[in-house]
């Protein structure tokens, strides 16, 4: 019997037998909000993509407001905003549907395994759905809730249709009060942290009913609150159902997640309704308002927000004053998501408008925050180039951090942009770097910047450059400083 039960083990293991219970949920609405087949969708989205113009926006979009109806009613709306993140590097999409059938208060969360569709298979991004859920009862792991649900289901087409390389984080909004909204929106912020490559996708129509007038009135007033991203405002209009849209929580939701991350511009793509796509413009038609809005921050490419970038000049002060009187590093403890990734970052000290020390690291295997406390030590004390600061010189130093994006290696110089990259140079043993910042300072030339660089902190010739067998990375630079340290 000792045996069969071994060889039963072996068995199943041999097969990854748990893997077999990974949910792959099967689309519902395939035939009837979009067409069945592969070929047949491909093509209308196709159509639809190039047909939409959305007005190009500057910087990060966080958030897509898109329209989930069939798609020969609100699919050339929806194209205006998946034509705008096209390309876009987004790895993780939260999609937040809300629920048409099914009655429960809070989100529900698909937490785990795929979706398939006729363009493919979309897995869901367990790590990210994994920090959503059991922090709150507002939010919580239901698969149930997404049967027979196709305020989901309609954007992922689209999604597979402008996007590569992504996974999913399907969620489902029910009745919420205006504190359960706050708190879904605090652990989504959370669970972003400082990525850059998040979207979050709203899925709602507008207005129902049977007046056009009405339509038009109450689209107006809803649009208007989105635009000023009055959360709240919308919230409370929409209990009161001055405004409508059927997905409005989880508008609410997105937009308090996108005001608290510095995301406070509005663009509206495109907006129409049921009436006029089918040419029924008269009262007494069943009419729905759909709309295309991108929610985006001009300068989204920031790694760090004004409040970040002061603590860390904090953090850089006060780690050289607490060393310079007891020999000791600055205990710190880190709470900000942004702070605590681990990145590259210089500490310059400049005094009476001279350079009075400069040491970083091009990577670290430690809290942003940590990095930026050792290297101002550091560069307070260790910088061969010149003696230790002194208590006393510490009021005249001012301080500029230069936090640093991942390398990159490129092919040749002319992937650099002068004021945009740093770069370092790499032969053998041999390396250098120049910040971004060196090139505006200095006025010099691309070969200018490229000669010094490999001369005088590579040690190497000065063309050596554009020698196949030296290597050239670039990387992006966030440089603040006291100088102009933001209220």
């Amino acid at each position: 019997m000792k045996l069969k039960t071994i060889s039963l083990v072996l068995f199943l293991s041999l097969f990854h037998f748990p893997a077999c219970f990974a949910s792959v949920k099967q689309p519902d609405f395939s035939g009837e909000f979009y067409p069945d087949g592969k070929a047949a969708l491909s093509a209308m989205l196709g159509n639809f993509l190039e047909k939409a113009s959305p007005n190009p926006v500057p910087g990060q979009v966080l958030v897509l407001i898109s329209p989930h109806a069939g798609y020969g009613y609100s699919g050339q709306t929806a194209a205006y905003g998946y034509k705008l993140i096209k390309g876009r590097p987004y790895k993780t999409v939260v999609i937040l549907g809300t629920s048409h059938h099914k009655p429960f208060s809070g989100a529900a969360v698909y937490a785990q395994g795929s979706f398939e569709t006729s363009l493919g298979i979309l897995k869901i991004d367990d790590q990210f759905a994994g920090k959503l859920i059991g922090k709150s009862n507002d939010i919580f792991a239901d698969e149930s809730a997404f049967s027979n649900e196709h305020s989901v289901e309609v954007q992922l087409p689209f999604l597979q249709s402008v996007l590569a390389d992504f996974k999913i984080v399907p969620v489902v909004i029910g009745d919420c009060s205006l504190s359960a909204c706050k708190i879904i929106a605090s652990l989504l912020k959370e669970a972003i942290g400082s990525r850059k490559d998040v979207l979050l996708v709203v899925s709602t129509d507008l207005y129902h009913g049977y007046n056009i007038k009405e339509a038009d009135q109450t689209d107006s007033l809803t649009l208007e609150l989105i635009k000023k991203m009055d959360y709240e405002g919308l919230y409370y209009s929409l209990r009161d159902e001055k405004a409508q849209a059927c997905g409005g929580f989880g508008a609410v939701i997105a937009l308090n997640v996108a005001k608290e991350s510095g995301y406070d511009k509005v663009e509206l793509l495109n907006h129409t309704n049921s009436a006029v796509v089918t040419g029924r413009n008269t009262d007494g038609q069943w009419t729905v308002g759909y709309a295309s809005i991108a929610v985006y921050n001009p300068e989204g490419d920031h790694m760090l927000n004004n409040q970040q970038r002061n603590k860390l000049l904090e953090i850089a002060r006060g780690s050289i004053d607490t060393y310079l009187r007891t020999g000791k590093k600055m205990e710190l403890a880190g709470d900000d998501p942004a702070l605590k990734q681990e990145m590259g970052a210089f500490v310059t000290l400049n005094m009476h408008g001279q350079l009075r020390g400069c040491i970083g690291n091009l990577s670290a295997s430690q809290p942003l925050y940590l990095t930026v406390r050792d290297m101002a030590v550091e560069a307070a004390v260790d910088d061969p180039r010149f003696s230790p600061l002194t208590l006393s010189d510490l009021k005249d130093v001012e301080i500029e951090i230069s936090v640093l994006s991942p390398l990159k290696k490129v092919d040749s110089a002319e992937n650099i942009e002068l004021g945009k990259h740093g770069v370092l140079v790499r032969k053998g043993y041999q390396s250098g770097v120049f910040l971004p910042q060196v090139a505006t300072e200095t006025g010099w030339s691309k070969e200018e910047f490229l000669n010094n660089l490999c001369a005088h902190k590579a040690g190497l010739p000065q063309d050596a450059w554009k020698d196949r067998n030296t290597e050239l990375y670039i990387f992006n630079a966030e440089v603040f400083s006291e100088k102009e340290k933001a209220k």
